[in-house]
């Protein structure tokens, strides 16, 4: 068993890139400004967070989106103030964490957030009283070092025994599965595509526990090793290597795989045939769908949110044919 420490793979928080695509009117950053308090403020998921951001810089001259990271940029703190009067709580670091956090602003009637970044669908429909309403594409897959002797060609049934501690030698290779931290939206997404629960997770499947699941999700410099694997978002990978302001490089040596011989990536965009794609969403009150700038913003195909495919694509997701759809609903 070779379980890394959470030192080891913290989240990279260096400086935004010099060099940016120039889709948005205004430069896209990680966080607003201190005193920034826009209309509307969402936080959660890692996986969108850059691409929220954008959508934030580019609409409506960067007054109405304020995106707060999952993890602190640089400078920042492990607190956001999301309004000039109160409202200071703790940052919410995954998909999970900030549904959790927009449930508790709405259950207390606070004021503090008004949608949560997710990556990932409902998972529990006993009320409906949040809305998932898509906007983009998004695809995982698996990552392994560039100089690593592990396979290329894994299925998900292979991947399958990786993660439940099953097939632990490769080409003669101790491999090393990675997972995201607990409340991630793609590690949710990674177990249900491969169909390994978090019990089996905590004890191997019975074989013992051999999965590091506290790296923080599309870091790449945490594959330090030629055993290491983990899921990667093809999205981030892309917006990684596209030297956009406030999106760190954070690939390292990794390299996105294929699966079932459809690679991830063509022409620096994501593949429209791989076949592990995922929506990717933001999660509003089902009561504030109606409110003027909710639905002006999220809701139908004509929103603003939507008719910003330029930078969407920009950051790395394809689009959504259901943009701005109101249909998936549910409690977290």
């Amino acid at each position: 068993m070779n379980v890394k420490s959470r030192a080891r793979i913290g989240a990279v928080v260096v400086g935004a890139a010099a060099l940016g695509v120039g889709v948005m009117t205004a430069p896209a950053s990680a966080d607003p400004a201190a005193g920034d308090y826009r209309v509307l403020a969402g936080v959660g998921s890692d996986t969108t967070q850059d691409v929220v951001n954008g959508l934030g810089a580019a609409i409506d001259n960067g007054t109405l989106i304020a995106s707060y990271n999952a993890t602190p940029p640089a400078g920042g703190t492990t607190t956001i103030k999301t309004r000039a009067t109160g409202c200071e709580i703790a940052r919410p670091n995954g998909s999970s964490a900030g549904i959790d956090a927009l449930r508790n602003a709405v259950d207390n009637n606070t004021g503090c957030l008004d949608f949560a970044r997710s990556s990932r669908g409902v998972a529990d429909t006993s009320t409906t009283d949040l809305t998932w309403i898509p906007y983009a594409k998004d695809a995982v897959t698996y990552a392994v070092r560039s100089n690593s002797g592990l396979p290329r060609t894994l299925t998900l049934a292979q991947l399958t025994r990786v993660y439940k501690c099953e097939l632990r030698t490769i080409n003669g290779i101790t491999v090393t599965p990675l997972l995201p931290q607990a409340g991630s939206g793609t590690r949710s997404f990674w177990l249900s595509t491969i169909g390994v629960t978090e019990a089996e997770i905590a004890n191997g499947a019975g074989n013992g526990k051999c999965v590091d699941d506290t790296v923080q999700e599309h870091n790449g410099e945490a594959l330090d090793s030629v055993g290491d694997i983990a899921p990667y978002s093809v999205a981030q990978y892309i917006a990684q290597g596209n030297k956009l302001a406030d999106v760190p490089d954070r690939r390292g040596a990794a390299v996105l795989a294929p699966l079932s011989s459809q690679p991830p990536v063509i022409d620096n965009k994501l593949n429209p045939a791989f076949p592990v794609q995922r929506d990717v969403y933001n999660v509003v009150p089902t009561a504030k769908l109606t409110n003027a700038t909710i639905s002006t913003t999220f809701v139908g195909s004509g929103s603003k949110v939507c008719a910003q495919t330029g930078a969407i694509t920009t950051y790395g997701f394809g689009t959504n044919s259901s943009c701005g759809s109101t249909t998936l609903k549910g409690e977290r």
